[in-house]
């Protein structure tokens, strides 16, 4: 049986994964969703990056999972890809769905072009916070107007630290085995340090016809997505 943790991106809580969580658990497979701390029902406690990662493998270590798919959405990437080389032989796969994957020293602002230039006013202005998008954000992701109310309803201030503060990885990323998840509707490539390992043939590339949410616009493709990959050696 493979324990499936679950990771939304920012702004977001366990919550994100209700559509997906039961698919994985009716295939007989463990599904632990996760809230990372400073957001959704956590939203009262402050967080670095560093406490998203503990956050990850205490999970793991505390419930003692085995054969763990890590899935890391988004933002999540970050301390998913940390977690996976802390948690040693506990460690199936890792997916990333959509998401930024981490190197060693940089942060998440540093992912992106501009990204400091447009994250770091946001925080200023928002007592270190970054606020969550507004319904108009996002159009264009195949997303139905129910599934835009329960994100900008569910959405919670992310926490500044853990956008800024840089990856610490012992080696790369791309060492360890993984699935990347591209959301067409958000864009062709994945990002640059995936580009290697997936050149290489260590990882695996899977693109769905859908947006950056695809456990609300796409839950059952992307429960598909995931147990296809437990099944990756």
């Amino acid at each position: 049986m493979t324990e499936f943790v679950l990771v939304p991106g920012a702004w977001l809580g366990a919550w994100a994964w209700a559509e997906v969580a039961p698919a994985l658990r009716t295939a007989g497979h463990g599904a632990l969703p996760l809230t990372l701390g400073g957001l959704a029902e956590r939203g009262g406690e402050s967080a670095g990056q560093q406490d998203h990662v503990a956050d990850i493998v205490g999970a793991v270590e505390r419930l003692d999972l085995r054969d763990v798919v890590l899935v890391g959405h988004s933002y999540s990437g970050i301390p998913v890809g940390q977690a996976a080389e802390r948690i040693g032989g506990r460690l199936r796969r890792v997916v990333y769905v959509d998401a930024t994957v981490p190197v060693d020293g940089q942060s998440f602002v540093d992912s992106w072009p501009g990204g400091r230039a447009l994250v770091e006013p946001a925080l200023a202005g928002h007592d270190g916070r970054w606020p969550p998008p507004a319904a108009a954000d996002y159009a264009g992701q195949g997303l139905d107007a129910e599934s835009v109310e329960r994100l900008v309803v569910g959405g919670t201030p992310h926490p500044g630290a853990t956008l800024t503060e840089p990856a610490r990885l012992s080696h790369p990323a791309g060492g360890l085995p993984a699935t990347y998840v591209k959301c067409l509707l958000d864009g062709d490539e994945p990002p640059a340090p995936a580009a290697e390992p997936l050149a290489a043939g260590r990882w695996r590339m899977v693109r769905l016809e859908t947006g950056h949410w695809p456990m609300l616009s796409a839950p059952a493709e992307l429960a598909r997505v995931l147990l296809e990959a437990a099944e990756e050696s």
